[in-house]
């Protein structure tokens, strides 16, 4: 009989298609894969325990740097989580406006996926076409907050300030033509045969197995499970609104694409009913112990720029307990657990990312698969590495 060898290769960490530096031991027989090892751990973020002596407002920017494309979805989850901690109320606009912001940061998060994951298959044009529309965006996201990548916009109690003039008009123009330019996206690969081939029937996850591997967001939709946090346990008042969630049948690489294609089309309904039904009132809690001053406050009253001191560095106390919340990010179920003994920072720190429980379940996709299929399926996960080596 002649003798069987298989060769082990490294893919990444430098490699572009890992989408960060993620290092997979492929043993290789051929062009198939018969093992593969997933190696964690060069990016040595520490997050989670540099949050642990800085005061709860200033966490907040540590946020946005787990996953840098979707920030707000980050800033969302912790600054609830703080606030069911202090047990504050949050004023209704404020609310609606997270979760238009929140919204519109799935759907750049899902166009920067789209992009990159198509030109990891060939396809050069859609990625132009995405990054348009994420351009549209993040000048929104500046407008607002100042920020682009890293916004930092939502405040443990609410808001900094209101949106400024003239912001709802833009939200609303993008959101009207959306729909148009997803239509694009769709003619350009949903029946190219080409990109049929390179992602019907890869990577498959079953639904028992997307159980098993503790799989969530449209990873797990995909597969035909139909669970999702803005449903199952709604926050922000993401009651008050009419969507669906989309689901798959194969729990392939194709089934993924068109989970995350219709939720940015139910993302772009969520934003366009906020619009339509924004209530007026402030954008902050009544909690003077809790919530930072805003500028003209500042400007006007010594004992407001006082309290913004002593809030913003000194910090407020807390009870104590444990507090765990979670939401709905563009790539799952991401939680924030946080442990209070009293004081103005978190005594525990520790944030569970859809990222990292999804890559759990890569060995399953494409063992027996062809080398090519690895590219297709790493990127249908959606991964990033600053929420997994957070």
């Amino acid at each position: 009989m002649a003798e069987k060898r298989t060769m082990t290769i490294n893919m990444g960490p430098q490699h572009p298609a890992t989408h960060g530096v993620l290092r997979l031991i492929l043993e290789l027989d051929g062009e198939i894969v018969r093992n593969v090892t997933p190696v964690l751990g060069h990016l040595h973020r520490g997050i989670e325990k540099l949050a642990e002596v800085k005061t709860y407002h200033q966490c907040i920017p540590l946020t946005d740097r787990m996953d840098y494309v979707n920030a707000m979805g980050h800033n969302l989850g912790y600054v609830l989580a703080v606030e069911k901690l202090l047990g504050i109320d949050i004023p209704k606009r404020a609310q609606y406006i997270r979760v238009m912001l929140a919204e519109i940061q799935r759907m750049a998060s899902h166009l920067i996926w789209l992009g990159t994951h198509v030109l990891d298959l060939g396809a050069t044009t859609p990625v132009m076409y995405c990054f348009r529309e994420r351009e549209a965006i993040l000048r929104i996201f500046e407008e607002v907050a100042g920020g682009r990548i890293t916004p930092t916009y939502f405040r443990i109690g609410g808001l900094p300030r209101d949106l400024p003039d003239g912001t709802i008009d833009r939200i609303r123009d993008f959101v009207n033509d959306f729909p148009r330019r997803i239509d694009e996206y769709d003619a350009l690969l949903t029946k190219n045969v080409i990109f049929q081939r390179r992602t019907k029937g890869i990577g498959v996850l079953s639904a028992q197995d997307a159980i098993d591997f503790s799989v969530t967001g449209p990873t797990l939709r995909a597969s035909g499970i139909l669970y999702d946090v803005r449903k199952a346990t709604p926050y922000s008042h993401y009651e008050d609104f009419d969507f669906e969630v989309p689901v798959g049948e194969n729990g392939d690489v194709f089934d993924r694409y068109m989970v995350r294609m219709e939720e940015m089309r139910q993302s772009r309904r969520i934003v366009d009913q906020v619009i339509e039904n924004l209530p007026e009132g402030p954008i902050k809690a009544d909690a003077p112990h809790v919530v930072l001053p805003d500028k003209e406050e500042l400007e006007t009253r010594m004992d407001a720029l006082i309290r913004h001191f002593k809030i913003g560095f000194e910090g407020f106390k807390t009870p104590v307990g444990e507090v765990f919340q979670s939401v709905e990010a563009s790539k799952g179920e991401l939680s924030y657990y946080i442990v209070s003994d009293g004081g103005n920072k978190p005594f525990r720190f520790r944030v569970r990312t859809p990222s990292f429980a999804n890559l759990g379940a890569l060995p399953k996709m494409i063992i027996g698969q062809m080398i090519a299929d690895v590219i297709a399926t790493i990127g249908s996960i959606d991964i990033v590495l600053g929420e997994i080596d957070r």
